[in-house]
């Protein structure tokens, strides 16, 4: 009989004050969650060991989320034992694509990106990563290659691909980033937004977190430039505009790519080679237009 289930290590925990329930919660593509109900308390426990292959280290998500909070974006960390994270709940909906697209979001959106960048590295204590999609891109193609995975033909082309955004995007600024805005980490409390999910956190380029709010949630161009101009406060030079396809381009590349390795890696039940196919159709699109500029 198995006992170190994830129900099991949930309930074996010390912080609960009474016989505790924990339920699923869906949606999750990188790490297990569960709601849990402690009397009329409830946390989120999320389960996941460090993954080196996709660059997610538990100290570093862990940090990260302790200055979000801080810094006011997300909610409070509970508690911690090695592979669990206990989160404080908030009762709200999590944003859609198509929510984060309305322009009353986009414009309560900016804020939290800007918040991320200049004031959550204000509370980080301890060590503190980089994230550089360009090296993520070339890791991710050495992965595959060394797993002979089915998508081995396409690589001399990706990695060729990724070291010219490389060239393109500088040159660079440094902040601290979220690097996963995808919708699902924006959640909508009914009075204000929270940023969650501090996984893939580390000091970057502004441009990857503004470029992959735009291509994870199709933002459409006149939204992109409202973007760029209300982040930067100023008329966007064709200059920067070139730079942040650049990288948006980057963004996409990265997101295929992870989806191919998580094909190889992943216990989750979630279909990666759709996502797989259909990120690397938007990469393609995006980077077709990119050249035409």
């Amino acid at each position: 009989m198995t006992t170190n289930t994830p129900l099991n290590r949930i309930k074996a925990m010390p912080l609960w004050q009474g016989e505790i329930s924990a339920t699923p919660l869906d949606g999750g593509i990188t790490n297990v969650n569960y709601l849990v109900s402690d009397g009329d308390k409830k946390y989120v426990a999320r389960l996941g060991e460090d993954i080196l292959h996709h660059h997610v280290m538990r100290f570093n998500e862990l940090s990260a989320s302790r200055a979000a909070h801080a810094a006011g974006l997300s909610p409070a960390v509970i508690y911690t034992e090695p592979g669990i994270t206990v989160l404080e709940f908030i009762e709200c909906a999590t944003f859609s694509p198509e929510d984060v697209r309305k322009p009353e979001n986009l414009k309560r959106i900016l804020p939290l990106i800007k918040t991320c960048h200049l004031e959550v590295p204000k509370h980080l204590r301890g060590p503190a990563l980089i994230f550089w999609v360009f090296h993520v891109i070339r890791d991710y193609a050495a992965s595959l290659k060394d797993a002979k995975s089915a998508y081995q033909t396409l690589l001399p082309e990706l990695i060729q691909v990724g070291n010219l955004l490389e060239t393109n995007a500088g040159p660079f600024d440094m902040v601290f980033g979220h690097n996963d805005l995808l919708a699902a980490n924006f959640l909508d409390d009914g009075e204000r937004l929270w940023m969650i999910d501090w996984d893939y956190a580390g000091f970057n380029s502004p441009l990857f977190d503004l470029g992959g709010l735009a291509s994870n949630n199709e933002l459409n161009e006149s939204q992109e430039i409202w973007l760029l101009e209300n982040y930067f406060e100023m008329p966007i030079s064709s200059a920067l505009l070139h730079r942040y396809t650049a990288m948006k381009c980057a963004s996409l590349l990265r997101e295929t790519m992870w989806s191919m390795v998580s094909e190889l890696s992943s216990d989750i039940a979630f279909d990666y080679t759709t996502y797989t196919s259909d990120n690397l159709m938007r990469f393609r699109t995006a980077y077709n237009n990119y050249n035409q500029t």
